[in-house]
């Protein structure tokens, strides 16, 4: 697409077209070369406002369930609310394998909210470049919630962390031994921490022993903010008006201390990381269709396959210098 046909587009989603704005998300879903200043532009064009609520924790733990919660305190506030939810990526299509999620549905026709599943695309860490891509999208659009729901494996999701300005970490009554599995991983990023099935047994011990931890500064990320323990029910509702309690709570801290600026900062960073990455496995896959027969030809005979990588290599490099 042309830029006068994007720049069309943008118009449109900003004055409410939900079409349009799908349309700039699935652009946003395969970055390449020739299309990565649409990235450039929106972030350009962004306030930096949106505060972006990063969900993860314990599989199981109820976070579809518990974000269909907080869209609805959020819209009672006037908020503007997206949702990225990040599925795994399916060996076959390459597609996102759970698919919006369906408690979330209930806020489909809301016309101030506008969910959006994304793969992993197989990148380490629960998150993708397309993820980052479209937190952009949302920021630039006007949207002042943006909630990225992780994948929900536990430790390997810390890279959230990089691009969230709030960490939101869920666990549940009676997952002592996951907890303790976790204090490695996810459990030591998060700003905000909920017992969700607060409802159900053990959920006062559970309660305890997380704000134990907290109060400790066992966990939680670096810095002056000390993280805040809260107990939810999403089924019945219980706790929610709290939880948007505290999100709110730490917008304030990272405005007045100066931390949301460089936690934008620093998701940009990993944006241009993964974008620079994808450009050059784009070209090198190229390349190797180009000299497949080449690459055939060392493979039977076993010999020059260092040489032959090389080779592949500066071609590529060539060609992102050439701009091919």
């Amino acid at each position: 697409m042309d830029v006068g046909g994007f720049l069309g587009l943008v118009e449109r989603a900003r004055g409410g077209d939900r079409r349009a704005l799908g349309r700039i998300l699935t652009f946003l879903e395969d970055l390449s070369v020739s299309n990565a200043w649409m990235v450039e532009y929106l972030a350009s064009n962004s306030s930096g406002k949106a505060q972006v609520i990063g969900i993860t924790g314990i599989p199981g733990a109820g976070k579809s369930s518990l974000i269909s919660r907080l869209i609805k305190a959020f819209r009672d506030k006037g908020y503007r609310v997206a949702v990225i939810a990040i599925d795994p990526t399916s060996p076959l299509s390459s597609g996102a394998l759970l698919g919006d999620r369906l408690r979330m549905q209930d806020h489909a026709t809301d016309p101030g909210v506008f969910i959006r599943s994304v793969t992993t695309a197989g990148f380490e860490g629960g998150l993708s470049l397309a993820a980052l891509a479209m937190i952009e999208a949302f920021d630039a659009l006007g949207y002042d919630k943006i909630i990225v729901e992780t994948v929900g494996v536990g430790q390997d999701e810390t890279t959230v962390m990089d691009a969230a300005d709030t960490i939101i970490v869920v666990t549940m009554p009676g997952a002592g031994d996951d907890v303790q599995a976790l204090k490695a991983g996810v459990l030591e990023i998060g700003d905000i921490y909920v017992v969700n099935k607060s409802d159900k047994p053990e959920a006062s011990k559970t309660y305890e022993y997380m704000s134990f931890v907290a109060e400790k500064g066992d966990i939680g990320r670096e810095g002056a903010w000390r993280p805040l323990v809260v107990k939810t029910s999403a089924v019945l509702g219980m706790g929610i008006r709290d939880l948007v309690e505290a999100v709110d709570k730490h917008l304030e801290y990272l405005v007045g201390s100066g931390d949301k600026a460089a936690r934008t900062a620093k998701r940009r960073k990993l944006l241009i990381k993964l974008l620079a990455k994808k450009i050059v496995l784009d070209t090198l896959k190229k390349v190797y269709e180009e000299h497949d027969q080449s690459v055939g030809e060392v493979a039977k005979t076993l010999k020059g396959f260092y040489e032959e990588s090389l080779e592949l290599v500066r071609l590529a490099g060539r060609k992102l210098i050439e701009g091919s």
